[in-house]
């Protein structure tokens, strides 16, 4: 309680953290907003049997916006889908290569790119939306769509892309002049926001007898069992030690210092499980459009809980683990910057070999963090679906809610000591995570 009535006393810190809360606030709001021209009613129907599909994903990182197609309803995906993009071509598309690493310059122009295929993306998505809400019902043959034609088609295109673009600058804002990462804080506060929600549902199940208590208990401390190996994995490092050696410039000797290389068990981050999610629900989102029986099988086979689905799912996160870390890190690049500046890994040779040895510790390292995201993702989505525990444990969810925390938590701790006030852990602190 020291450390939090500490935030307080630093203005700047206090400012920030107030903006940061009415911008979150201000999104909310909005996430309630309907788009024009919806059935409110027969859209929710829809959506309550489209959990495990995209829409249903979707729906996760919009914060319930899309199930209620409010003008926040892309939510921040254009963002994020555009920022992947990015990343993707910059490995493949030598321009934007160079351009990466141009520094700050550099950096300006590819969030400007960034901004552009977020309209882009955003302008697609919401056209796609538009043209398919014509053509849903609800499960009792209600249209969603209450005047179908060219009117709505352009009025939900500006009105959707319009928010994706406002949602986009408040995350920006919020980097720029609030505590923590914007876009990530967007996607933590529409996560638990549900929260609430499935609290008072268990609770209510619980007093029905529908709940067995100790089944709750057991699953309450296997949650809390998740939450800290979440948080060791999140923040775990193998080290690799650097030696320079030293260099006489005039009467200066610089150099010959000992520091490590951080490599990250978890390189990747939730990237690999959202690409994973999204690629297994496709067939059961399209599937949901047609009622031919091969296509009802597919989605049957591909549901969640299911053998193939769990199979499929986690073969899929443990090879986006090892590409996702492939294109974020490169051993060669590191390997030349050492050599560059007279570094050395002790007992390997600089240049090809430290860049093999490398990649080498990398790959050991990928695996494990590639069987924990699986183990994360899987584990929860079983435990709701065979236990049938109302509470939002969702393995994604989960990842994004406790690296955000940490992250926001690392910031206003830098803010408190730097202002040599006590920060919120006396004996510990809580390391910053690379990328």
């Amino acid at each position: 309680m020291e450390g939090v009535g500490n935030i307080f006393k630093i203005p700047e810190l206090r400012k920030r953290i107030i903006f940061t809360a009415l911008a979150l606030i201000g999104y909310r709001i909005g996430s309630h907003i309907p788009t024009p021209g919806i059935d409110a009613h027969a859209l929710s129907s829809f959506f309550q049997q489209a959990g495990g599909t995209l829409l249903g994903f979707f729906d996760l990182f919009s914060g319930g916006a899309l199930r209620r197609l409010s003008i926040l309803a892309l939510g921040i995906m254009p963002y994020i889908s555009a920022s992947i993009i990015l990343q993707l071509l910059a490995v493949v598309y030598p321009p934007l290569e160079k351009l990466s690493k141009e520094g700050e310059q550099g950096r300006k122009k590819i969030s400007q790119y960034t901004r552009y295929g977020t309209v882009a993306l955003a302008a697609i998505q919401a056209l796609g939306i538009a043209i398919g809400l014509e053509s849903m019902r609800s499960p009792i043959g209600e249209p969603i769509v209450l005047n179908p034609g060219i009117g709505f088609r352009v009025m939900t295109t500006i009105t959707l892309t319009t928010g994706a673009i406002f949602l986009m600058w408040v995350g920006e804002q919020i980097t720029e002049r609030g505590i923590g990462n914007g876009i990530s804080l967007l996607i933590f506060a529409g996560i638990i926001v549900r929260m609430p929600e499935a609290i008072i549902n268990t609770w209510r199940l619980l007093m029905s007898g529908e709940l067995n208590a100790l089944a709750l208990l057991a699953v309450l401390a296997l949650m809390v069992l998740v939450v800290a190996g979440v948080i060791v994995m999140t923040l775990g490092q193998r080290p690799i030690t650097v030696q320079y050696a030293k260099r006489v410039v005039g009467r200066r000797i610089y150099g010959g210092q000992s520091t490590h290389i951080p490599l990250r068990i978890n390189t990747a981050g939730v990237i690999p499980v959202i690409f994973a999610a999204s690629i297994i629900v496709f067939p059961a989102t399209i599937a949901q459009f047609f009622n031919h029986p091969w296509m009802q099988a597919v989605a049957r086979a591909l549901s969640p809980a299911t053998i193939t689905y769990t199979i499929l799912y986690a073969a899929a996160i443990i090879f986006f683990t090892y590409f996702y870390t492939a294109i974020v890190f490169n051993p060669i690049d590191v390997a030349d910057n050492m050599r560059k500046y007279g570094g050395f890994i002790p007992g390997i040779r600089p240049g090809a070999k430290t860049a093999e040895f490398i990649e080498k510790v990398l790959d050991r390292i990928t695996l494990v963090g590639a069987i924990y995201l699986t183990l994360i993702s899987i584990l929860p989505e079983l435990l709701i679906t065979t236990m049938r525990v109302p509470f939002f444990f969702g393995g994604t969810s989960l990842l994004i809610v406790v690296g955000v925390a940490l992250d926001t938590v690392q910031q206003v701790e830098s803010h408190l000591l730097m202002r040599h006030y006590e920060g919120f852990l006396k004996k510990s602190r809580v390391k910053g995570r690379l990328g």
